[in-house]
């Protein structure tokens, strides 16, 4: 038995299986290059789903964690330290907002924002206590805590965990004259990723965002962002919402926001939105943490310079270009994206997205499925464009095979 199936019969055996990962184990990583347990190399073109947007072992970030290691790594929010008011400052400045409110996963922000959204509901636009509804878009993925797949439209992400959380309304992605229907006197938020990822990297008609932004504001309604995926760098701005104009009146925020180091996730918004909160109505014992606020801040020193932000619109560029000429060719049936990401949907009679993916792994590159016949391709931002195209000629090659 080698030691990749030793390891993966061990995590069979040992782990929950609530995960169907790709059959790699990988040992070592550096910038978009991932090396496995048997010392066979693999080009990461998924980028842990956004989350090393800047690429494994960046030594800017590393170096950040490894100089607050030797300081204090936590403190618990009973006591300050002495990186949480520059992290809350530089994370709302750059977001254009004036607070934060930070947390550790992309779920805890999301269910920070719906709680968030409620309290303002009920305390400033009125609406009576136990009524407040949020509106939600179709094929979301916003997390898997409770409260979240209640309003999830995916049935494996859904399905036997009821009873669910009331108070949220489902309207199809993109479509603004639902959207506008949905909206009453007790709807206190509008929560959308500005570009569905794990519904297969869907990006709304033109003027959708633009639409929400306007809507919201016309309505007394908060538009809450969803931009754990998408924001960062990804799509070629800070933020996917830029590409319409639009500022929201919350960002939620995670994945890249630990640089790939630890998780960070935060909610940045006005002082009159996040004000509301009051001591122990809502919180987090690792939330903001010391080592955190470290990384965090270097990330935020990165994005500032904007150059993955250009990388991602140049190599981007490349990419959809490269991807349109796959689809012309017909094993790929659509590519959608923005930036330095992209969903393909391959043609049935090719294969499903899993069987290319593991295609795709035979020949050293790794992607991952999603939703049977899509693959996602989201490399860290790092990546090289001659890496990028030894990866294309990959994808060409199984699907031309």
């Amino acid at each position: 038995m080698t030691a990749t199936e030793r390891s993966i019969a061990a995590a069979e055996e040992y782990s929950a299986h609530n995960y169907h990962p790709l059959p790699v184990v990988v040992a070592t990583a550096e910038g978009a290059w991932m090396t496995d347990v048997e010392g066979r190399r693999y080009l990461d073109m998924l980028a842990g789903y956004s989350a090393l947007n800047f690429g494994h072992g960046n030594r800017r970030l590393i170096n950040a964690a490894k100089q607050q290691l030797d300081r204090v790594t936590l403190t618990s929010r009973a006591f300050h330290h002495d990186r949480f008011a520059e992290f809350c400052a530089e994370l709302a400045q750059l977001c254009g907002m004036e607070m934060v409110l930070p947390m550790n996963t992309g779920a805890e922000a999301v269910e920070t924002a719906v709680k968030t959204a409620r309290k303002w509901g009920y305390r400033v636009k009125g609406v009576p206590d136990g009524r407040a509804k949020i509106v939600v878009a179709e094929n979301n993925f916003h997390g898997r805590t409770t409260t979240i797949v209640s309003f999830s439209t995916d049935p494996e992400a859904r399905a036997d965990y009821g009873p669910y959380t009331p108070g949220f309304e489902i309207v199809p992605y993109g479509d603004l004259a639902a959207l506008e229907a949905a909206v009453d006197e007790d709807t206190v938020a509008v929560l959308l990723e500005p570009i569905q990822g794990e519904a297969g990297v869907l990006v709304p008609p033109p003027g959708y965002l633009a639409g929400v932004r306007r809507l919201t504001s016309e309505r007394n309604v908060l538009f809450i962002a969803d931009e754990i995926q998408s924001g960062l760098g990804r799509t070629g701005r800070t933020f996917a919402c830029e590409h319409e104009g639009v500022v929201p009146d919350m960002y939620v925020l995670g994945k890249a926001l630990g640089g790939g180091v630890v998780p960070v996730s935060a909610v940045v918004s006005s002082r009159a939105v996040l004000g509301l909160h009051r001591p122990g109505e809502h919180g987090s014992t690792f939330g903001g943490n010391p080592l955190a606020c470290a990384v965090a801040l270097e990330v935020i020193a990165i994005l500032r310079s904007g150059e993955y932000q250009e990388r991602a619109t140049e190599l981007g560029e490349h990419l959809h270009r490269e991807l349109g000429l796959m689809t012309g060719a017909g094993a790929v049936t659509a590519v959608r994206g923005r930036g330095l990401w992209a969903g393909v949907d391959i043609a049935p009679e090719v294969g499903t997205g899993r069987e290319i993916s593991e295609r795709l792994m035979a020949r050293g590159v790794l992607v991952k499925d999603t939703h049977g016949s899509t693959i996602r391709i989201a490399p860290p931002l790092v990546i090289s464009k001659e890496d990028l195209n030894w990866g294309l000629e990959q994808l060409r090659a199984v699907l031309e095979g």
